[in-house]
Parts: structure tokens; sequence; C-alpha cells
């Protein structure tokens, strides 16, 4: 437990916080609403501060990010608790229910994001942002070993945090759930503006991809899936998008997305995006092409390969490619 950033205090033991756009007021004994930010006696601590509920080594393709050192692992750490309430939440467990949870020194979580040929930790499984205090004390020191620090984020931070910590992350993947604020409001309990501007400061600090799961009858009608296009791609247009196939979970029971929705969805995106791929679902190319002359520049039958980029260009046509490796 550490006493939190980002908050000030107000009256009766009153703390209000500042780290996110909900801005919770939280009285003495409560916490906010993703549950790790805790008022005690009329100051906010922290409480999930260096403690963590999940690990594993991952290939970094799986995070989803394929524009970053194609074919790495990268060690991939969470705790508990989000600032979002997703009906459709794949990680409801450690989100919304007690965990079972350790305490990892930095010493030792050091030497797991070096160990097995791990490129840095990917701080993922949960909502990493309200895990703000640790990631920054630890993501520096990370730095200073030469090792990646990786955001798996829903993105809903506020300003002034993200840009102090941002020149110690390498690379995000933000989870863009729809291009709707009432889609946000209704099945998250959140906004969308916030989002869409950690994706505009992301982009221009670190190496950014994004990721959106479809679920039909929800966020999948094709004007939808054209106007997120189009919002990413007036950001930057090599931003990558992933289109991420959804499976029933936690509150949500509708079936599977469709196969056939993803494909459309993706040749809808590719008119404004240069690299668009569909996830979660076996059987689909995912391969790297280049934009221009649709040269194959990452394998990844088995494992990310790079085979048609040099000098960050297109070894056929020269073309300059949004690829960090």
């Amino acid at each position: 437990m550490k006493e939190a950033m980002y908050y000030k205090k107000g009256d009766e033991k009153q703390v209000y916080c500042l780290l996110c756009p909900h801005y919770c007021k939280i009285s003495e004994g409560k916490v906010g609403k993703c549950r790790v930010r805790k008022n005690i006696d009329g100051t906010l601590y922290a409480i999930n501060y260096g403690k963590v509920t999940s690990y594993a080594y991952d290939p970094m393709e799986k995070k989803p990010l394929y524009h970053f050192h194609p074919g790495s692992t990268i060690f991939s750490v969470g705790s508990f608790g989000c600032n979002l309430a997703c009906e459709f939440c794949q990680n409801w467990e450690i989100v919304h229910k007690e965990s079972l949870l350790m305490e990892i020194s930095d010493e030792d979580i050091i030497s797991l994001g070096k160990a097995k040929d791990s490129i840095g930790i990917a701080y993922t499984y949960n909502e990493p942002s309200i895990w703000f205090e640790y990631i920054l004390d630890i993501s520096k020191k990370m730095k200073e070993v030469g090792l990646k620090n990786i955001l798996v984020t829903n993105g809903y931070i506020n300003e002034e945090p993200l840009r102090e910590i941002l020149p110690y992350i390498d690379a995000m993947n933000i989870d863009l759930k729809s291009i709707n604020d009432f889609f946000y409001k209704t099945l998250c309990r959140g906004s969308l503006e916030p989002v869409m501007r950690t994706i505009e400061i992301g982009s221009k600090s670190t190496h950014v991809e994004v990721t959106s799961l479809l679920i039909d009858g929800e966020n999948t009608s094709l004007e939808e899936v054209e106007k997120l296009a189009e919002k990413i791609a007036k950001i930057n247009p090599s931003i990558p998008l992933h289109l991420s196939r959804y499976f029933p979970a936690y509150k949500m029971k509708i079936m599977p997305t469709n196969i056939e929705t993803l494909v459309k969805a993706r040749n809808i995106a590719k008119r404004h995006l240069e690299y668009v791929y569909i996830g979660n679902a076996w059987g689909i190319d995912s391969n790297s092409y280049c934009p221009k002359c649709y040269n194959k520049l990452v394998e990844r039958h088995l494992s990310g390969e790079i085979v048609g980029i040099e000098h960050g260009k297109c070894k056929k046509c020269q073309y300059n490619v949004n690829f960090k490796y």
C-alpha cells in the first residue's frame, strides 16, 4: 500500500481522485470505482501497490502487438480492479472478484522481465492505469536496465498522469470499445472522449496499436466500423487496428461474433488504415503486408518473423513501414 498520486483532499476527510475521468469522490473508509484507491483517514492510498494476481510469459503478438518486436517474448503481469465495468469483460474474475494476491519484490519482477528471453514487462490482464504508482516506479527501473515497458490498457486515464508515465512506456495497446459514446455509457460505464485523447497523445510519444472487440448487434454496423477507422486514421493512418472476435463472458451472453462480420469490418477499415488485423479467430491470415506494394513484411505462421523489412522500409518498394524492432 502506498499513498496515491493525483488526488486532492476535501472536507470531512473526503478525497477526490484525479487519476481517471470518473473523478471519484471517496468518503473515509471507501474505495473508488476501480476498487483499488481507498480513503484511509482522509488520505488516498493505492491498495494494489506491488500486489499481483496473474503473470505469464507470452508472445508479443498475444498482447496484441503485431508491429512491436515481432516474434519476441514478454513477461505479462497484472493486479486487480478496473475503472470501467464492461458487461463483456474477458478477465472479470480478477477485475470484479477477490483474487489470490501475492507480492513480488522489485528485484524479482525485474529478473522475471529478463528471464526466458523476455524483452521486458507488459502490464495487462486487469486495467494497468489504476496500478499507476507501482507501474511508474517499476517502469523507471526497467528502463535503467534496458528492458521494455508495455501497457495493455482501456485508455481511460486523465491527461496529466498519462503524460507523466509515457516517457517510460515503449508501446501501448489501447482498447477502443466502440466509436459510440452511448455504447461506452451503457455497456462500459465510461465515455469515449478520454480514450480517443489517450490514443492521440500516446501515438505522439510511443508505439501505439488499437484493439476493438466486435460484438454482433452492438458495435458492428458497417457505418460504425468505418467511422472508427476514420477517427483513428485522422490521428495516424499507420496505427495498426486489431478487430477482435467476441466470445460470451461475464454478463453478456450474445453468440460469438460471426467471422463474416469480422472480414467485412476489416475490409472497410482498410479503406482508411494501412494495417488491419482480425484477432481471436482461427484460420485468418495474420501476416503483415506492405500497404503500398503488398509485399509480405512479417510472417506469423508459427511466430512473428520479419521477412520483408530492412532499415524500416519495405524491401521491395522502400515504403516506410510502422514497425519497431
